[in-house]
């Protein structure tokens, strides 16, 4: 699987999508592939009598500790990662632990489903198509097979069917107005219609859906980004998982806010707003709001994936840094604006490379998604086409190489940290777009892609999600540190 592989149109909010932690490829990716092939199986769900699942690759190597047997079990419980009450996840999978038993939905009777003995982890196996492979197979009540087939998460949530090429959506796309597969191809439909890049974009996404039902959808986005971090500024405690990593995050809110009163994330929002802060101390508000992001992450909070869940705090930190910081305050269209901005950014790196760190490490989030929300910072405060793409390249230019190396398997350490450096960077990345000229640049957007996937490549395994390389190997699993 290349990104010469051919290309299906991408929305933003298949970009930005709403689900649950640690991980978008190991967690949502998995809970939407078995939710597929449960669709696929039909008429048979009726006659299942025992399903077996098999994870290779980065699935099998980190999948305990970014909870892809829970995932996959929550979607044949019949949940949703975008509904589920995720205070309840854990007694749901206790319930099941002890009653060994599921009724698939379109099924008409209960059959045995023993977690540790029907998920299967091939930790030393990889399947040809992509790191992250799933085999799911279904028999009947005489022992003849039903239906086998393998699946791929290939990152931030996006799945396909081995032999389908690149991603298919699971409903069929129109065609769009101007099509967009570069940078290049991006800028010139700017030009040629001398709009900006969220205009351009929105157009686009209307070919989806009408004006109502997108502002609709990007405000649950952005709803939900914001009650991350609001819960993630007020969830105290230690991260699941064994490593002891304790939340920082409301600590950081409480010595900056130094008592001040408020109830609900909009009167939060305007305590923030309605300080005169230093300089140090914005710099500590961002790396707050995005270190609460992804220990909500990490406790399997609610998220959006932007584009992965690993890298779900960079963007709304940095769109909250420009909320409570900026001036003018920013309206529901500056918002939408932002979204739509950087989902299509997103939606470049993974057509001309890769949104997955099992393929490309680190640099494949953190790095995009520094990318996608300095491009949107750019074009909120006004700048032009090209200079958004400046600031996307040079967000990324400066993550290149980044391996993703979570220690214990969790998406923990560094994780959480690399989230806030995201974030700065991508905030001096539109800084720097902004007072440079674009027409003495000597990097195209384009340019860090294709360079992006070639350091994908040439990355070794044990560098891309694997936790045989890096810190997963050098440090102790017991530092409490994050």
């Amino acid at each position: 699987m290349t990104p010469s592989s051919p290309q299906h149109p991408i929305s933003v909010l298949d970009m930005l999508k709403i689900g649950i932690g640690p991980s978008s490829s190991h967690t949502l990716g998995p809970w939407r592939a078995i939710q597929r092939w449960l669709g696929d199986l039909g008429d048979a769900a009726f006659v299942v009598a025992r399903i077996r699942i098999e994870l290779y690759g980065s699935l099998a190597q980190t999948g305990r500790g970014h909870a892809t047997d829970m995932a996959l079990c929550l979607a044949l419980l019949g949940h949703q990662p975008e509904t589920i009450p995720v205070e309840s996840i854990d007694s749901f999978i206790r319930d099941l632990r002890e009653r060994k038993s599921i009724l698939l939905p379109g099924g008409n009777k209960a059959f045995r489903f023993d977690i540790e003995r029907d998920i299967v982890f091939h930790p030393d196996e990889r399947l040809p198509e992509h790191a992250n492979g799933m085999c799911f197979t279904a028999w009947n009540a005489a022992n003849d097979q039903i239906r086998s087939d393998v699946w791929y998460s290939i990152g931030g949530g996006f799945v396909q069917r081995a032999g389908d090429g690149s991603h298919v959506p699971a409903t069929p796309r129109s065609s769009l107005r101007y099509p967009i597969d570069t940078g290049d191809d991006l800028l010139q439909h700017c030009a040629s219609r001398s709009q900006g890049v969220a205009d351009t974009v929105r157009v686009n996404e209307m070919a989806w859906r009408d004006s109502d039902a997108l502002s609709g959808e990007l405000a649950s986005i952005w709803r939900v980004m914001r009650e991350s971090v609001y819960r993630g500024c007020h969830e105290s405690g230690a991260l699941p998982g064994g490593l002891g990593v304790r939340r920082r995050a409301p600590s950081i809110n409480r010595r900056l806010l130094n008592g001040a009163a408020y109830v609900g994330v909009e009167e939060w929002i305007h305590s923030i707003r309605g300080n005169a802060w230093t300089a140090r101390e914005i710099m500590k508000w961002t790396s707050c709001f995005a270190i609460a992001v992804n220990e909500e992450n990490a406790s399997l909070g609610r998220v959006v994936t932007a584009p992965t869940n690993g890298a779900a705090g960079v963007l709304p930190a940095v769109l909250l840094h420009e909320l409570c910081f900026g001036v003018p305050e920013l309206n529901k269209r500056d918002i939408e604006d932002f979204l739509l901005v950087a989902g299509e950014i997103g939606s470049l790196f993974k057509k001309g490379a890769t949104i997955s760190a099992a393929m490309g490490g680190c640099q494949a989030e953190i790095g995009v998604s520094s990318a996608m929300s300095a491009a949107a910072l750019v074009a909120i405060r006004g700048g032009t086409p090209a200079r958004t793409l400046m600031a996307a390249e040079i967000a990324m230019e400066h993550h290149l190489g980044m391996t993703c190396d979570p220690v214990g398997g969790l998406v923990q350490v560094p994780c959480i940290e690399r989230n806030a450096m995201g974030a700065i960077k991508a905030i001096n990345a539109a800084e720097l777009a902004l007072e440079l000229d674009p027409a003495h640049a000597v990097v195209s957007l384009d340019d860090v892609i294709r360079t992006m996937w070639e350091t994908a490549q040439n990355m070794r395994d044990k560098y891309k999600e694997t936790s045989t390389g890096g810190l997963a190997v050098n440090i102790s699993v017991r530092v409490s540190e994050c």
